[in-house]
């Protein structure tokens, strides 16, 4: 049992650094935290189309998450994803398009960062 929390923490690092899924593509980086991005993107959608955002947390402590395009719903809607920053501290954000959904969604997301 003495190993449990090691096993647990290589788990959580291993998500972490696993590569994106396809269809995933960068839209860049921020050295503010994930949570106040995924937020700031949230934001922006919901003022821009006055509809309803859905922010889905995929990692504790708002570490990570997905913010879904107006209109759109988990988990096969066009999305932006919020995560901790692959290579140092700050946050690394991609985008995943889902047919013409999010067409000008990644310069929201850029104005975030």
């Amino acid at each position: 049992m003495k190993y449990l929390p090691i096993l647990a923490l290589t788990v959580a690092i291993s998500a972490c650094a696993a590569p994106m899924s396809p269809g995933v593509s960068q839209v860049g980086t921020s050295q503010q935290p994930p949570k106040v991005v995924a937020q700031c993107i949230a934001q922006k959608w919901a003022d821009k189309s006055q509809q309803q955002v859905v922010s889905q947390d995929t990692l504790a402590n708002d570490m990570a998450a997905d913010v879904y395009v107006p209109g759109q719903q988990p988990p096969d809607g066009a999305k932006a994803i919020v995560r901790p920053n692959y290579s140092g501290p700050g946050t690394w954000v991609g985008f995943r398009a889902a047919g013409s959904a999010g067409s000008d969604a990644a310069g929201d997301i850029q104005a975030c960062l």
